[in-house]
């Protein structure tokens, strides 16, 4: 990933949105394709079948509330989401989400997004903090992400940066 979100456009979801919603209990004795099909279909029914590699979720407070389920991190990547903006986030789904490269931006001005909008969400020199710039040339502040974290994003998850430093240790890199 580079340090750039360029012209996403925006699925807006509203607080609260559970684990259960992004990856229903129903299908995951299923892989993330499947899961994938039914991703968040009880509040947005239109969002499996349209989202675009790319597109960002920008939801309300709480977001990855309820269980661990990794899968609910997973079908996002899975889908090509290319991050998910909210206020604040599940302890649980934050960790997951990084661990598995998907980018998660806390932003206290997640409401002021709408539906559809197109953002950029920028990492500039010397910011130590990324910024969601919307189409007027506002730009929203948003929580640094530690460099570690954004390693792992870079990377595709923990495991794949394990993998990264370990063969750079074995080769002497």
């Amino acid at each position: 990933m580079n340090r750039r979100i360029h012209q996403a456009r925006v699925w807006r979801l509203g607080p609260d949105i559970d684990t259960d919603v992004l990856a229903p209990g129903a299908f995951m004795k299923h892989g993330l394709d499947v899961i994938g099909m039914h991703c968040l279909e009880s509040v947005r029914a239109d969002f499996a079948r349209g989202v675009k590699s790319g597109d960002v979720i920008v939801a309300g407070p709480n977001f990855g509330i309820g269980s661990s389920r990794e899968q609910a991190a997973g079908v996002l990547r899975h889908l090509g989401v290319a991050a998910v903006i909210a206020p604040a986030f599940s302890g649980l789904y934050f960790r997951n989400a990084f661990n598995l490269g998907l980018l998660l931006i806390t932003c206290l001005r997640a409401d002021e997004i709408g539906e559809g909008e197109t953002i950029d969400v920028l990492f500039e020199p010397g910011l130590d903090r990324p910024v969601v710039r919307r189409a007027g040339g506002e730009r929203l502040p948003c929580a640094p992400i530690p460099d570690f974290l954004m390693d792992m994003v870079q990377a595709g998850g923990l495991l794949p940066l394990l993998k990264q430093q370990r063969r750079s240790v074995a080769y002497g890199l």
